[in-house]
């Protein structure tokens, strides 16, 4: 219990710029991890093609 609370307490000490921040720079990185799974999913299929051939 006394995990959560300093939890609580810790994420209350962030000015709202640390949070904005914070919450900009997480989406960046799962913005990121869609382009990766898109480009992964566009070279496999790429590769596939080249050893029908």
């Amino acid at each position: 219990m006394d995990h959560i609370l300093s939890a609580i307490l810790l994420a209350s000490s962030k000015t709202p710029d640390q949070e904005g921040r914070d919450i900009v720079l997480s989406m960046l990185v799962v913005g990121l991890i869609f382009v990766g799974v898109i480009a992964l999913g566009g070279l496999s299929k790429v590769l596939s093609h080249r050893r029908r051939r």
